[in-house]
């Protein structure tokens, strides 16, 4: 495709077409028990900013900042050879253990009460539960509901009430496992085996209370040789009486033939996420045909983000003699690029708000995370952490409006021709418009266009842009602020086109804000 000098784009915003409404919980996050996640993390007790709980004050303010509504808890592949009882009582009784996922040793240090008070800290965010299907079953899982939920009168509802939490935690969405396709998976099982097991907890579950809602384990990425039959036989064997069925995916640049990396194709990652939202749903879909259902099953898109697997930092340790407590593991460190496609990620998964009801962007802090912290020292965002934020703040409570999107297509080795912008207009709470754009071009400019509705005078059109220069840039302890948004002066309403226009720099993510 011959190389243009300035890409166009153009989105058309009609009220009278809607995709839905945002729900809360896509903007969700994920604490796993993993790395520095939670030590050092979220907390550090002795650290110049800690609470009373231990709970570091500067990460808490981020948090808030973040915009996170949900918290996936405590794995991810960690719970899938957790012992919830280790995690409560007294802290000095509680056991060490060895965490076989990341190679580490767990002093339980952390549990679920101090999770359930971090929460309430952060200003009363949702804990999303994950129970062990791994090495675990049907009892464990009733017996963590019946400690969490029930307000009194039971051995285990009193156990709580003598650990501290006097009511009840009243944690309403349950995640059923952890990929359990992966053979990677302590625990591993078929289809045939996690959907038979997955059932009967859910069955279990239900009969102490009614109303949970719950995550069934989809695949654990797109391209799992199981895809699609895995979703099949689970969902036929759970599917009345689960809510959710998961998706998880992670990005990176893939490899070209000399050794580059494939920048082209990871600005464009979203097809892909896209692509699996789709087909899990058509699945859901013929699933609910052939059982003559009429319930709803939504997906959960409850670990994604991207990730750098297999490069040094993605390293765990190794030996009989060597399991570290919180050593540093997945600690990415993000590009203005990467928050370019985390940014575009967060515009599929609003496409697609009618089928994905809820979403994990994982991790939280330190591993795979927005936000990084240093022992003892400083916490600050890295570059993803801003995409989230903006999204966060105004699509919340908004409704996703159909998009008429039309735009000049880049090549890219991995998904072919790709629309060099991709964009999805918000209608927020408030009543003023969002709009979230992504130029996913590594060289080339984008005039976007946006036509408002018949009637619109806007008041005032607000444009912010991440980019950089250098798409490799990053934030770091030395520069903390060094990718961010800043103001597009570029954007401006033309009263008698009734549209507004907007310049995108090559490799950047735009938020425009329109009242």
């Amino acid at each position: 495709m011959a190389q243009k000098n300035l890409l166009a784009a153009r989105l058309v915003v009609d009220d009278d077409f809607e995709v839905g409404p945002v729900n809360d919980r896509l903007f969700g996050s994920f604490v796993e028990h993993l790395g520095r996640c939670v030590y050092t993390g979220i907390y550090e007790p002795g650290h110049p900013t800690a609470d009373s709980h231990g709970f570091r004050g500067d990460v808490i303010e981020l948090v808030k900042e973040l915009g996170v509504t949900t918290v996936r808890y405590p794995g991810g592949n960690f719970v899938s050879g957790y012992r919830w009882e280790d995690g409560v009582g007294p802290k000095e009784q509680r056991p060490r253990r060895l965490d076989l996922a990341w190679h580490s040793t767990e002093t339980n240090e952390f549990g679920l009460h101090e999770m359930a008070k971090w929460l309430e800290v952060t200003g009363g965010n949702e804990l999303m539960e994950a129970v062990n299907l791994g090495t675990r079953g049907l009892q464990e899982a009733l017996d963590l509901l019946e400690y969490a939920n029930v307000p009194d009168g039971t051995a285990l509802s009193e156990q709580r009430r003598a650990n501290g939490a006097d009511k009840p935690f009243n944690i309403r969405m349950w995640c059923l496992g952890n990929e359990m396709d992966g053979p990677w998976q302590l625990g591993h099982k078929s289809a045939e085996d996690y959907g038979t097991l997955a059932a009967s907890v859910a069955a279990g579950m239900r009969q102490i209370d009614p109303d949970l809602e719950l995550v069934v384990c989809g695949s654990s990425n797109h391209g799992m040789p199981t895809f699609g039959a895995w979703e099949q036989t689970v969902l036929e064997k759970t599917y009345e009486n689960v809510d959710f069925i998961s998706c998880h995916a992670y990005y990176q640049p893939y490899l070209n033939e000399d050794g580059t990396r494939d920048m082209a194709s990871f600005l464009a990652s979203s097809v892909d996420m896209d692509g699996f939202i789709k087909d899990v749903a058509a699945t859901i879909d013929a699933t609910k045909a052939r059982l003559k259902s009429t319930h709803d099953v939504h997906i959960s898109f409850d670990e994604w983000n991207v990730w750098y697997q297999g490069e040094e930092p993605s390293k765990v340790p190794e030996g009989i003699g060597n399991w570290p407590v919180a050593p540093r593991l997945l600690e990415d460190v993000y590009s203005a690029a990467d928050a370019v496609v985390v940014g575009d990620l967060l515009i599929a998964l609003l496409k697609n708000a009618d089928r994905v009801h809820a979403a994990s962007l994982a991790q939280l802090v330190n591993v795979i995370a927005p936000i990084m912290t240093e022992p003892s020292g400083p916490a600050w965002r890295q570059t993803t952490f801003f995409p989230f934020s903006a999204t966060a703040r105004l699509a919340k409570g908004g409704t996703v409006l159909k998009p008429k999107l039309a735009a000049d297509r880049v090549d890219t080795p991995r998904y072919g021709a790709v629309d060099g912008v991709n964009a999805v207009a918000v209608r927020c709470a408030n009543g003023s418009l969002a709009i979230f754009a992504a130029n996913r071009s590594l060289e080339v400019s984008a005039a976007f266009e946006i036509k408002l509705p018949e009637g619109t005078e806007p008041a005032f059109v607000e444009a912010q842009t991440l980019h950089n220069d250098d798409p490799l840039a990053a934030n770091t302890l030395d520069d903390q602020n060094r990718v961010r948004l800043q103001p597009n002066e570029s954007a401006g309403y033309d009263a008698a086109a009734g549209v507004v226009r907007v310049l995108l720099p090559a490799v950047s993510w735009t938020v425009l804000h329109i009242s």
